[in-house]
């Protein structure tokens, strides 16, 4: 059996701004060559994940490690082997895309020139365009550009496709994933487009306040996790308190009950509970599908 040293491990965090709790004894393991998504709602914690790993915040308790070192006190060796994509995308705006380049360069002994431009011709981007220029997705693509030239071997990315159309976006998923597998990366990512994390990553963390509601193999999520459809005018308010029962929408007679039980257990729970269901079966999820399935639509 193949064992994997783990890149990134984050222990017992926890972690308050003021007196809010943002999550509590909170373990993270992202295996070396391993893509991991975060998904969250708004204010789970995804930021603050981030900060920590940057070493930007340092959490109330707990310990977070990147290559065996704590993040709030890298050495200047392991720092060089991390890239980071923060939200905002801060860079030079009045550097050319050719300048940018020429600048980085000269600060990483590994600055690999081809990865950076490979990456600005499929976005076709023009050398002499100003970053001032660009819109919002151009402008975090050259931040991205960058980051992969520095030819890291841990990528920490949020918010990665922020402001690319859906075409770009497409482009830039399938090139990332070719890059971080052909080249043995490691990949810690966040974004609030959840098509794109279906398409790129080998393992998902989903967040929600104070807890976590998943923690694994994308695969296996998507594999385990089920969401049955089917109408009836019965109440159905008792399956929402039973345990098989992750969770139920209902709008009028349709009902979306989430699981990761069988459709035989769901099937025994309904007669159990004296419930009628017309036109029961199950659905295909997507990743979004399921993550809204999993933490409720508000």
């Amino acid at each position: 059996m193949e064992t994997r040293t783990n890149v990134i491990e984050c222990r017992n965090l926890t972690h308050y701004y003021g007196k809010k709790l943002v999550y509590e004894n909170l373990n993270i393991a992202v295996g070396e060559g391993r893509i991991l998504g975060l998904l969250g709602k708004n204010g789970a914690g995804k930021s603050t994940t981030i900060n920590i790993l940057n070493g930007f915040l340092a959490p109330r308790s707990g310990q977070c490690l990147i290559y065996g070192e704590d993040t709030q006190h890298l050495s200047p060796a392991t720092k060089s082997r991390i890239g980071y994509l923060i939200e905002g995308h801060i860079q030079y705006s009045f550097m050319n895309v050719y300048q940018i380049e020429k600048f980085y360069s000269g600060f990483y002994p590994k600055w690999d020139r081809e990865a950076y431009f490979n990456l600005i011709n499929r976005l076709k981007i023009l050398p002499r365009q100003k970053i001032s220029s660009m819109s919002c997705g151009q402008r975090a693509q050259v931040a991205l550009g960058l980051i992969l030239a520095q030819d890291p071997d841990l990528l920490i990315l949020d918010d990665f496709s922020l402001g690319l159309d859906p075409g770009y976006r497409r482009l830039f998923v399938d090139y990332l994933r070719e890059y971080a597998k052909s080249r043995g990366k490691t990949v810690f990512l966040t974004s609030h487009i959840i098509q794109d994390m279906e398409r790129l990553i080998d393992d998902i963390l989903i967040m929600d306040y104070n807890r976590v509601l998943y923690q694994g193999s994308l695969s296996d999520f998507q594999r385990d996790f089920k969401g049955f459809f089917f109408e009836t005018s019965d109440d159905v308010s008792a399956l929402a308190q039973d345990p098989r029962t992750v969770n139920l929408e209902r709008l009028n007679r349709r009902c979306e009950l989430y699981t990761y039980a069988s459709q035989e257990e769901i099937l025994a729970l309904l007669q159990e509970r004296g419930i009628t269901p017309e036109g029961f079966h199950r659905e295909a999820l997507t990743l979004e599908d399921a993550f809204i399935g999993l933490t409720g639509k508000y």
